[in-house]
């Protein structure tokens, strides 16, 4: 049943855990950026160092590079039947330079999750992690006892990147490039919108609706 799905949707929509059941379904691999970043580094092939480099300097992985990436992963054998993309592209230009490079292995849909930014906020910023990385949220998955993990009894702390001004910001950075690329997809009929609010559960079924004719 392979195919080629590309997630778009604000942080805090869900878009990695519905990534995941997603390929599980359709039997193609999830490719997020940030693990495929990760692997090469482990590699610690060409490309792998290159990433390393920009990496230990704080910076960016420039569009250039991770697409390279991108088209070597989508290019294994267990791509050949399709994949699906999370954490790229995010802007338009990042679209038109995927469709470029990957040519016939270019995405055949892309699901749009739509979210309220107040959803979002809530979502990334009731976070709460432990040293080992067990998370919880303050909301929707508490720990029996408050700030301390269930499963090992370290404390649970918020990522700085999950409080709330950060996560604004982050909202504010997405919101400014997703018309875009929202519209990029759909100019060819290729965009599926769903609401991303609801449970796990009913959001994935939206997203296999989607799939359908």
């Amino acid at each position: 049943m392979g195919r080629r799905l590309v997630l778009l949707g604000p942080p805090g929509a869900g878009k990695g855990t519905q990534a995941n059941r997603l390929a599980g379904l359709v039997g193609v691999p999830h490719i997020a950026t940030g693990d495929m970043f990760r692997e090469r580094i482990a590699a610690g092939d060409e490309l792998g160092q290159r990433v390393r480099a920009i990496y230990d300097k704080g910076e960016l992985i420039p569009d250039q590079l991770t697409i390279q990436l991108l088209l070597d992963r989508v290019s294994q054998p267990d791509a050949g039947c399709g994949y699906v993309l999370d954490g790229f592209p995010r802007n338009r230009h990042q679209a038109e330079a995927l469709e470029e490079v990957v040519g016939t292995h270019r995405p055949q849909l892309a699901l749009g999750f739509e979210l309220a930014i107040e959803d979002s906020v809530r979502r990334i910023s009731g976070r709460r992690s432990c040293g080992q990385g067990h998370i919880f949220h303050v909301d929707f998955a508490p720990p029996r006892i408050g700030g301390v993990c269930d499963r090992c009894g370290l404390p649970l702390n918020q990522r700085s990147d999950d409080a709330e001004q950060v996560v604004r910001r982050r909202l504010a950075v997405y919101a400014e490039q997703a018309e875009e690329l929202w519209d990029f997809y759909d100019k060819d009929g290729r965009l599926r919108r769903l609401v991303a609010a609801g449970s796990m559960e009913e959001v994935f079924q939206r997203a296999v609706g989607a799939l359908l004719p």
